[in-house]
C-alpha cells in the first residue's frame, strides 16, 4: 500500500448552521446524501454550466463542531473561498481557507489498518483508494500508522492517469469545460436527481439530449510522451488535445465523433509525432461507466 502527500491540493472549511443548505444549492453533488466519514465528488459551475473548480468534500462529525472540508486545487483555493463568500449573502456560514493547516494525503493499493481520522474513500472510483486530510508535517507518521509506504507524488499522478481520472488545469481547462467533458458524470460528480444548482439547466439538458461530443479518454503510447496541450490528429484532421501522461499512459480530450470516424477509416491517432491508441473503446460511447484500471 502506498501513500503520497499531494502538495498541489488545498483545503477549505465550510461551517455554520446554513452550510449544507448553501452548498447544496450551489454545487453539482447532493450533500443531503453525505455523512461524516464519507466523501463526494462535485464542482461549482458557471451559470453557463462550465467548471469553475472541482473538489472532493467530506463532512465533519458533530463532536468536531460539524461542517464540511473541501479538498480542492490549492492554486484555486482562495478564489473558490471568495466565490463561495459572494454567494453566502446573509447565510450563517463561515468559509475558511485552511490550506496552511491541512493538506491532502492520498493512500492506495490496499486497505488502511484502521479507519483514518479525517479520511474517506475516494468517491470517483474504487481503485483510487483514500483521501486523508492532515497537516503536511504529520503525513509520513499518518501513512506509517495506517500501514502505507510514503512515495513521491509522481507515483500518485501515474496511478490517477491509469485510473482515467482527469485533473483540472492539466487535462481540461477551468471555466472552459463542461462536467461531461471532464467525465464528472462517469465519476459520480453530478447528481441528476437533486434540486437546482448553478449551471444545472445546461448540464441536465446536455445529459438528457446526449449532446456531449468531447470527452477525456485514456490513451496508450510507446516511447516519449507527447507534450501536454499537443494537438491530436487523425490524418489531416484535428481530433483533440493531449493531457497528462505517465509510463506509457495518458489522458486525451477528444472529439468522440471525429475519433469514431477516424477508427472507421482506419486512421491512426498521433500527437507530436507519437502514435496513440485508445485504451478502452467503450470510453468513446455516451454510456456511463465506473472508472477502473
Amino acid at each position: 500500500m502506498k501513500a503520497a502527500f499531494l502538495a498541489d491540493r488545498g483545503v477549505l472549511k465550510i461551517s455554520g448552521p446554513d452550510a449544507r443548505h448553501l452548498l447544496n444549492g450551489l454545487v453539482t453533488t447532493d450533500l443531503n446524501r453525505l455523512e461524516p466519514g464519507a466523501g463526494r465528488f462535485g464542482a461549482l459551475l458557471t451559470p453557463q454550466g462550465k467548471i469553475v473548480t472541482d473538489f472532493l468534500i467530506t463532512e465533519l462529525p458533530a463532536e468536531d463542531d460539524g461542517g464540511f472540508l473541501l479538498d480542492c486545487p490549492k492554486p484555486l483555493s482562495e478564489a473558490l473561498a471568495t466565490k463561495l463568500k459572494f454567494y453566502k449573502l446573509r447565510a450563517k456560514v463561515l468559509i475558511e481557507n485552511v490550506s496552511d493547516r491541512l493538506g491532502v494525503l492520498a493512500l492506495w493499493g490496499g486497505e488502511p489498518s484502521q479507519p483514518p481520522e479525517m479520511g474517506f474513500r475516494d468517491p470517483r472510483g474504487d481503485q483510487l483508494g483514500w483521501r486523508i486530510l492532515v497537516p503536511e508535517i504529520l503525513a509520513t507518521a499518518t501513512a506509517e500508522a495506517l500501514g502505507a509506504t510514503m512515495v513521491a507524488a509522481d507515483e500518485y499522478e501515474a496511478h490517477r492517469i491509469a485510473c482515467g481520472v482527469p485533473a483540472g488545469g492539466l487535462d481540461f481547462g477551468y471555466a472552459d469545460a463542461f462536467p461531461h467533458e471532464a467525465n464528472m458524470d462517469r465519476l459520480s460528480g453530478v447528481d441528476f436527481n437533486k434540486g437546482c444548482y448553478i449551471g444545472q439547466e445546461v448540464v441536465s439538458r446536455m445529459h438528457h439530449r446526449g449532446t456531449a461530443r468531447t470527452r477525456i479518454v485514456r490513451v496508450t503510447f510507446d516511447g516519449p510522451a507527447p507534450q501536454p496541450g499537443s494537438e491530436i490528429n487523425a490524418g489531416d484532421k484535428s481530433v483533440g488535445t493531449m493531457g497528462s501522461s505517465a509510463t506509457g499512459r495518458g489522458l486525451a480530450l477528444l472529439r468522440i465523433d471525429r475519433v469514431a470516424e477516424a477508427r472507421e477509416a482506419s486512421l491512426p491517432l498521433s500527437a507530436g509525432g507519437v502514435t496513440l491508441a485508445i485504451a478502452d473503446p467503450d470510453e468513446l460511447t455516451p454510456a456511463q461507466r465506473k472508472t477502473a484500471i
